[in-house]
């Protein structure tokens, strides 16, 4: 299959996900889920045809008629100038390599090391895009291996004190002393602007029975954030609220989920949504860990008690909060409706409802914390 200059010389997987991302940057609502959809149906029909690729893509990665004209001019521009054909043949052909196992690093020697690279790597691409809950143990090692390549960014707020800059409004004061050193004296103007901190982030983390498939990959998210941001807070929630941001300190990430395990008594255990987040808005959000935060909150919103409690602390946690994010592992799914009572209850106090089951729907998450 001929392509443009972005896409020439790239393995299929990485072409088609390529073409995803490219609609994603034009506007289309493009999720993670979407992606991994679009590669599975590309497989299934062929990707030896253009067409083929055209009617899964269009298939899967639309919402509406209304963004066809734009998946037709990315797929013209992404995959050629060329019009659209209807069912002839193209020259997109995989190559034949060792397909290496993820957790493998050796091999026989008789296989050319690029190939099994590149095989690898493809095989982490598809890894990224899979729910973290069906993973078999060896996947689940790989991709918690995968963690570490996971860049969390604190989001940024204006500082009350200024700092120095080339232009904007003029430093008197520093100007002044310019002045006086210069003995009165003409001399350079200064300039100043406000300066920026990290927010602070709150990680909220469902850890009941529901939630349990992925407690583990939500946690190591978790530490990744601590690991590298500034101000960040982390708890569980189950049938009570556990304060874990000490246990997930430690350098190695599984010796911290092992921490965290000890110090968390409802494990896989029931869920009060509602009365664990107004416990942290009693305890510690209105002393001011809330205030001006970014709280997000992991949790697929069944509920025990009724959603009116729910409905009541997210309104609360709203007030306090510079913006609260909802990461919902059903969320990526398709099929997916947000009916749960606490998922209807708590709705119109989240700024961010977001996709929360596989690596790449947590690189998304992070992209969104970042931008808060």
């Amino acid at each position: 299959m001929t392509s443009n200059d972005t896409g020439e010389g790239l393995e299929p997987d990485e072409l088609l996900l390529g073409f995803a991302r490219a609609l994603r940057a034009a506007g289309l609502a493009v999720t993670a889920d979407r992606e991994r959809t679009f590669l599975v149906a590309a497989a299934t029909i062929g990707v030896e045809s253009r067409a083929h690729v055209y009617w899964a893509g269009r298939a899967t990665l639309t919402s509406t008629p209304a963004d066809f004209p734009a998946y037709d001019e990315i797929f013209e521009r992404w995959f050629g100038g060329e019009s659209i054909p209807r069912g002839r043949r193209v020259d997109i052909v995989r190559p034949p390599v060792r397909q290496a196992p993820l957790d493998s690093g050796e091999g026989d020697g008789s296989t050319d090391d690029t190939d099994t690279v590149e095989a690898r790597a493809s095989a982490q691409e598809v890894l990224r895009h899979r729910d973290v809950a069906t993973l078999g143990a060896a996947d689940r090692a790989a991709a918690a291996r995968l963690f570490a390549s996971l860049s969390p960014r604190a989001p940024q707020r204006r500082a009350r004190r200024h700092v120095r800059a080339t232009t904007g409004a003029v430093d008197g004061p520093a100007t002044l002393r310019e002045q006086l050193r210069r003995m009165g004296e003409p001399g350079r103007i200064h300039h100043r602007r406000r300066g920026v901190r990290p927010r602070r982030i709150v990680l909220l983390i469902d850890v009941s029975g529901s939630m349990s498939p992925y407690a583990d990959s939500l946690l190591r998210l978790a530490h990744a954030f601590v690991r590298v941001v500034p101000h960040v807070e982390v708890f569980t929630m189950g049938t009570r609220l556990t304060h874990v941001t000490r246990a997930l300190t430690e350098r190695d990430p599984d010796r911290a989920l092992a921490a965290a395990g000890r110090v968390v008594p409802d494990w896989s255990g029931g869920t009060r949504l509602g009365d664990s987040i107004g416990a942290f808005l009693d305890r510690w959000g209105r002393r001011g860990m809330a205030r001006g935060s970014v709280v997000v909150v992991f949790s697929d919103g069944w509920e025990r008690e009724g959603p009116e409690v729910l409905g009541e602390q997210m309104r609360r946690l709203a007030a306090l909060s510079h913006r609260v994010v909802w990461a919902n592992p059903h969320r990526g799914k398709a099929g997916y409706e947000p009916v749960q009572q606490g998922i209807v209850a708590a709705l119109p106090h989240i700024d961010d409802f977001v996709a929360g089951h596989s690596l790449a729907a947590f690189e998304e998450l992070i992209e969104v914390v970042s931008r808060a």
